[in-house]
């Protein structure tokens, strides 16, 4: 098929930051293309994000039947029967369904989508190949080609034994063993998963806490809670090499100077992601790159050549899908010469979806008392005292808000909870809005809900918590 033509803005890839761009620049006025080599939405939306939830929504389920039923007269004593299969494929057909709601909006916007693989050409032009041949010439460019999972040299991942989070989207099959090399935000989520439809887990972490660079009460927290679910967690512990041994793995994991060897039916390897910058021009076209793939980019998301702009994973941390669509807003409005407050990453909320949930925004604690000192103000307030959260057997975690001395500014939120990816969403907008812990502490908040946590922190970091 051929494609191509001339367009104000070219976006190359149709992931959360790009497909948003796309949209925003069409609302601006702009003749958008955009170019994607595989499904509309992008990791996220086929391969991450959104099947990954509706996954963790069943072992949600599996675990409020099995832990909590009783409370309400609800027996799973006699077991109940789990068909992983019948998950994954609710978790394909979401996939599918948003993705193909994408295209639709594409479609209403009046985007061409150009389907195929770019590579920049140019300050200015895009050469496709594959499913559509052609060029796209435009007068801005988005790159917007996200990231993948990254496995440490020396690990073949067949799909079998051996998976990332790729391939364990997939997969029917619950493993009696799994090992996950990796406590960050996937790790995690998969950890949880599989251990609710029967796996044995157990989560390798190399730092001294699960969720490295999370706030270190919510990791506590966590750490305790996926104990009790049964997750062994090492921490403080090193992946050396993997062996398929007998069908199985066997995973070599080293702390400190001890070592060991784990077996395992299946491997989940969770350690991270890197930026999709290969193969996609930036050299011919002249943009600057940083050792470990990232695109450099200034406040406004430009890069070194003036027409090009990198957004979402690209260009760096936190590779989220909402700040991918933050930033591809963002950009396109900067482009446009639209007047918008500058982006503040701080300010982004980081979720994990597991339970208890856990999310954060602005500064953890620690980073909070060396900016401020002694007189950093901390109201924090358990889900033990939370009438919502004891109804309904939810009583694991805590909300915590941090707050400036001089204005009692909120400068940084801290959740693990049922419901604490929601729950977020409230600072995130307090502290756009520059508000104080006053100011919240003095919105009624419906009882009883599991918001009224956050009041009650805010009280409590005014010196006058009531229900604690």
């Amino acid at each position: 098929m051929t494609a191509g033509g001339s367009f104000d803005l070219a976006v190359l890839g149709a992931g959360p930051g790009g497909y948003t761009a796309a949209i925003r620049a069409a609302q601006l006025g702009h003749r958008v293309a955009v170019i994607e080599q595989d499904r509309p939405g992008g990791v996220c939306l086929n391969w991450g994000c959104i099947p990954s939830k509706a996954l963790l929504t069943g072992a949600e389920l599996v675990e409020n039947l099995r832990a909590h039923g009783e409370l309400f007269g609800v027996s799973a004593a006699g077991g109940i029967t789990l068909d992983y299969a019948k998950a994954i494929a609710h978790s394909r057909r979401t996939a599918d369904r948003l993705s193909k709601g994408v295209e639709s909006l594409f479609r209403k916007n009046k985007i061409t989508l150009v389907r195929g693989r770019g590579r920049l050409a140019g300050s200015n032009r895009i050469d496709v190949s594959g499913e559509s041949q052609g060029v796209v010439e435009a007068g801005r460019i988005v790159l917007a080609t996200g990231s993948s999972e990254w496995t440490p040299p020396g690990v073949q991942v067949d799909g079998k034994t051996i998976l990332t989070s790729r391939e364990a989207l997939e997969s029917t099959r619950i493993p009696p063993r799994l090992v996950v090399i990796g406590a960050g935000a996937v790790g995690i989520e998969f950890a949880y998963v599989y251990a609710m439809y029967g796996a044995q887990v157990t989560v390798i972490e190399m730092a001294e806490q699960m969720l490295p660079g999370a706030d270190g009460e919510l990791a506590q927290v966590l750490e305790r809670e996926f104990r009790r679910k049964k997750i062994e967690v090492r921490l403080g512990t090193r992946f050396e090499e993997l062996k398929r041994v007998n069908g199985g793995v066997r995973v070599a994991v080293r702390q400190g100077e001890q070592a060991a060897e784990l077996e395992a039916d299946q491997v989940l390897v969770a350690i991270g992601r890197r930026p999709l910058s290969k193969e996609i021009g930036l050299e011919a076209a002249g943009v600057e790159v940083d050792a470990r793939g990232f695109v450099g980019v200034d406040e406004r998301r430009r890069t070194n050549v003036a027409s090009i702009y990198a957004i979402g994973d690209l260009a760096g941390a936190p590779l989220l899908a909402h700040k991918a669509s933050e930033e591809g807003i963002a950009a396109v409005e900067w482009l446009s010469g639209v007047e918008r407050p500058p982006l503040d990453h701080l300010k982004i909320p980081a979720c994990i979806y597991a339970q208890p949930q856990v999310a954060w925004i602005g500064l953890t604690e620690a980073q909070a008392r060396e900016r401020y000192g002694d007189e950093l103000r901390v109201g924090k307030f358990p889900f033990t005292a939370s009438g919502k959260a004891v109804a309904a057997g939810h009583t694991a975690g805590f909300a915590k808000i941090l707050a400036e001395p001089r204005y009692h500014e909120i400068v940084g939120a801290h959740v693990i909870g049922a419901g604490a990816t929601e729950l977020i969403a409230e600072i995130g907008l307090g502290m756009t809005l520059e508000s104080t812990t006053a100011e919240v502490a003095t919105t009624p908040h419906a009882h009883p809900t599991l918001s009224e946590a956050l009041m009650e922190a805010a009280l409590a970091a005014e010196g006058r918590g009531i229900n604690f």
